[in-house]
């Protein structure tokens, strides 16, 4: 079966929520899938992100129950869940200022570029002083001086602990757009389902504290009942605005 085009998959896309248990699927193209979606922009490259692949049947059979024993869980023959990891912004910009080292050599300032000095102080001053925080603290200080400088010209004001959180996510969110995409693509169907008890996946799966779940991904082959009547969509008019 050859790979569908991204309008293919688009459109193949569902969210189905019944399975065939008599259709496995590959562990390997979901793993590739999950190297796609890793691939998925994301902000400032920080991939504030983890994934994890359930491929145990006992695992997913103790997830069931978690997702309120809902049929797109019960089926399922894979999970993935993808997971926020905010807590991990100190390793994954040191990652990145690791990589701009090897870009560009470290050499004294005055032998620096623009691009090169603006690229390392974002990693190694700006990223620290957006999500440092302290009980809320820090973070309530950088609003109140976003706020007053957003007076006189255009200022990033989305610089508290709780804005942060929303960033992560929504990077998260767009990686799990690309892998249901990735998906689609090989002729496997998913459903995201945020319908569940996270503090208890939480444990089966062991995260730490600082972790989140951004859904939980079911994965299999769709079963003709499993995708729930024809795609609804409010008119495109209402949603498309041109200025």
């Amino acid at each position: 079966m050859s790979e569908k085009t991204v309008s293919e998959a688009i459109n193949y896309r569902r969210s189905v929520r019944v399975y065939d248990n008599e259709k496995p699927i590959d562990s390997a193209v979901v793993k590739k899938c999950i190297q796609q979606a890793v691939l998925a922009p994301n902000s400032s490259n920080m991939q504030l992100w983890e994934f994890y692949h359930i491929t145990s049947k006992d695992v997913i059979e103790e997830i069931v129950p978690l997702c309120f024993g809902q049929n797109a869980a019960k089926t399922a023959q894979q999970l993935v869940v993808v997971t926020v990891r905010k807590d991990l912004w100190p390793k994954r910009a040191k990652a990145n200022l690791d990589y701009l080292n090897k870009v560009f050599p470290p050499k004294p300032k005055g032998e620096q570029t623009s691009r090169e000095k603006f690229a390392k102080n974002y990693y190694q001053k700006l990223i620290p002083t957006v999500y440092r925080d302290f009980f809320g603290l820090f973070g309530l200080l950088k609003y109140v001086i976003m706020l007053v400088m957003g007076l006189f010209k255009p200022i990033y004001r989305e610089v508290r602990g709780k804005d942060m959180r929303v960033v992560a996510h929504k990077s998260a969110a767009l990686a799990a757009q690309t892998f249901m995409l990735s998906m689609a693509a090989e002729g496997y169907d998913t459903c995201p389902m945020e319908g569940s008890d996270t503090w208890r996946v939480k444990k089966v799966i062991g995260l730490p504290l600082g972790a989140e779940i951004n859904m939980i991904i079911s994965c299999g082959i769709r079963k003709e009942e499993g995708v729930y009547g024809q795609r609804f969509r409010v008119p495109f008019e209402e949603v498309y605005k041109t200025i």
